[in-house]
């Protein structure tokens, strides 16, 4: 075991540079050679060409036929960590305090997904990326919630009276504002589920919150005491965010239970 920990450390220790980093993602997308990435990087050969021989020797890169270098099946794979490590590091402050809660380990070893996103800090400003995405919604919005901000049930009605889909799955113990039932009846919130365009679920406790359009989406991941947090989000509308926030959602809303207004307190 200790003999395979050493081995792994050596590894690692191979991507311990910013520039034998780039040389694996570039040699993702196409073969190169040492001094083609050296022009492309703006860096000496010598340097690239010491790279090059440290990944190949590592058995991360193989040199072609024609004098190119490609990735290895090993290297391959390494690559798709690396976005996941991208993630946590440009993230560190956050999980600090925050961490993946109730997230499923299979969703975990995709955080590399939310890689490409924007970190937005305090509730009004979380509030008004909230209402952007609603407004930005053609098709449908899907919800995870832990509670309901009164201020935001207005602008989502009015565009699930325009033809949108809304499905949401409440927690149990959601914190519900005063006037909610007021308000929803006022806004002819049971028309629209009786017409189908709202489906709505339960589950027992939710810690992480999730908002996504068809176009973008926003995570909001627990604290590390297990209490949802919603004055902090990470937003993006790049389409590998906006995937693993949909197959999340999938996977709790076929996962939840019936939905029970008896168990919610104003």
């Amino acid at each position: 075991m200790a003999d395979l920990i050493d081995e792994t450390a050596d590894y690692v220790l191979e991507l311990a540079s910013s520039q034998r980093l780039s040389i694996l993602i570039g040699l993702l997308t196409k073969q190169s050679t040492p001094t083609a990435f050296a022009k492309s990087i703006d860096s000496t050969k010598q340097e690239v060409h010491r790279n090059f021989s440290r990944l190949e020797k590592a058995g991360l890169i193989k040199k072609n036929v024609g004098g190119t270098y490609s990735l290895t099946t090993f290297g391959q794979v390494v690559c798709t960590q690396v976005p996941s490590l991208v993630f946590l590091s440009q993230n560190r402050k956050y999980f600090e305090e925050h961490n993946f809660g109730d997230v499923p380990h299979k969703f975990q070893m995709r955080c590399g997904q939310l890689a490409n996103s924007q970190y937005v800090k305090g509730v009004s400003k979380v509030l008004e990326t909230w209402k952007t995405i609603y407004k930005n919604s053609d098709e449908y919005v899907y919800e995870i919630l832990s509670e309901v901000p009164l201020d935001l049930i207005e602008p989502l009605v009015k565009r699930v009276k325009k033809g949108i889909r809304f499905n949401y799955i409440f927690s149990e113990s959601a914190v519900v504002p005063k006037g909610r039932k007021t308000l929803l009846k006022k806004l002819g919130f049971d028309k629209l589920m009786e017409k189908g365009l709202v489906e709505r679920k339960m589950e027992k406790d939710v810690k992480t919150v999730v908002v996504l359009n068809e176009k973008e989406a926003c995570i909001m991941f627990p604290t590390l005491d297990g209490e949802s947090d919603i004055s902090e989000m990470l937003y993006s509308d790049d389409p590998m965010f906006h995937e693993w926030c949909l197959d999340y959602f999938r996977y709790c809303w076929y996962g939840s239970d019936i939905f029970k207004e008896s168990k919610l307190k104003e």
